[in-house]
């Protein structure tokens, strides 16, 4: 875990539950209020799942409420959760709600109880496990969150698909035309079409813990939920790679900068990238990532001006294989 600042004890020593958080007139509003839109634009004119704040995103089990991380509804908050992990933007927020409304959406008209959902996306009560091994590519499953995310579990797979069917834009009929979650996109169409009027089965829901019942303090908060991933890094042996990727020594003057620098830079959108095309958790591969970052740091590898994006393009491809690696065989690197 990352060293907190100086300037943050103030904010790190305060219960959770002491520091005022609401959603209304917050920074997370208007994308809850962006949701609810959408889903009156899609016909679910009797659907309006409640959102509150929460340790994660989620659903709790069969509620049809929708967890958000409690960070999003302050900016210093958020300032300190892109500091010590990585902060959702604005795409990346609305993908979770599209996703979590999908789950609320299950829950609100039990649709998980029906034999057309366990036909189609299968048994609700199927072991859900954390770690699980996808099929890249798999044309029966939509693509929406990183890692392969629809093939985790049934109920994942509809929250997929209903996001994939809710989002703007998305074009799912010519998307996805020949694939076998189409058919899935339809069924979710068809009951948005037939329930659009209906009050759902299951109202209000309930919520597990909220940020009024978090008695932690931030810091304790970040130390029990940052994980340790430096098991998983420690057969790593990158140097020799890395060598060969950046510039050691060069005579040049002008043109060029540390290696570390650029990749700091790219951090994010390397991370997002292996994560979304491979599958693997993603505080791992910013534990890869960050990791090679240190490496060539502590390398002093330089990289050139005119090659950078080439620089990106393969340390994002020689990350990609080491996640696959590690997603295949259980290692980055085997003996």
């Amino acid at each position: 875990m990352q060293p907190f600042e100086g300037h943050d004890q103030e904010l790190l020593s305060k219960p959770i539950k002491e520091l005022g958080l609401r959603i209304e007139g917050s920074p997370i509003e208007k994308y809850v209020l962006r949701l609810y839109k959408e889903l009156e634009r899609k016909g679910l004119k009797c659907f309006r799942p409640r959102c509150y704040l929460t340790d994660e995103w989620g659903c709790p089990d069969q509620e049809p409420v929708i967890g958000i991380p409690f960070y999003l509804a302050d900016r210093k908050l958020a300032d300190l959760e892109k500091r010590m992990n990585d902060l959702e933007d604005e795409r990346e927020i609305m993908m979770y709600l599209r996703h979590e409304a999908g789950h609320a959406f299950n829950y609100a008209y039990e649709l998980f109880k029906t034999e057309d959902w366990k036909t189609l996306f299968g048994p609700f009560r199927r072991p859900y496990r954390d770690r699980y091994r996808p099929v890249p590519f798999s044309r029966r499953y939509v693509r929406h969150m990183a890692g392969w995310y629809a093939q985790k579990h049934p109920d994942e797979d509809f929250a997929e698909t209903f996001a994939v069917w809710l989002t703007p834009g998305s074009n799912w009929r010519r998307k996805y035309k020949g694939w076998g979650a189409l058919h899935k996109l339809r069924y979710v169409d068809r009951i948005a079409r037939k329930f659009g009027s209906v009050p759902p089965i299951k109202g209000l829901g309930e919520t597990d813990v909220t940020v009024d019942e978090m008695e932690v303090t931030l810091e304790d908060f970040y130390r029990e939920t940052t994980p340790d991933e430096s098991q998983a890094i420690a057969d790593l042996a990158l140097d020799t790679d890395l060598i060969d990727i950046f510039v050691r020594n060069t005579r040049r003057r002008n043109g060029v900068r540390p290696a570390s620098e650029l990749l700091a830079e790219r951090r994010k959108e390397i991370t997002d990238k292996v994560t979304y095309w491979t599958g693997v958790r993603r505080p791992l591969v910013k534990k890869l990532v960050d990791c090679m970052i240190d490496r060539v740091g502590a390398l002093r590898l330089l990289a050139l001006k005119e090659r950078e994006t080439a620089y990106v393009v393969e340390v994002t491809a020689y990350a990609t294989t080491l996640a696959m690696n590690y997603l295949t065989r259980g290692k980055f690197i085997q003996p």
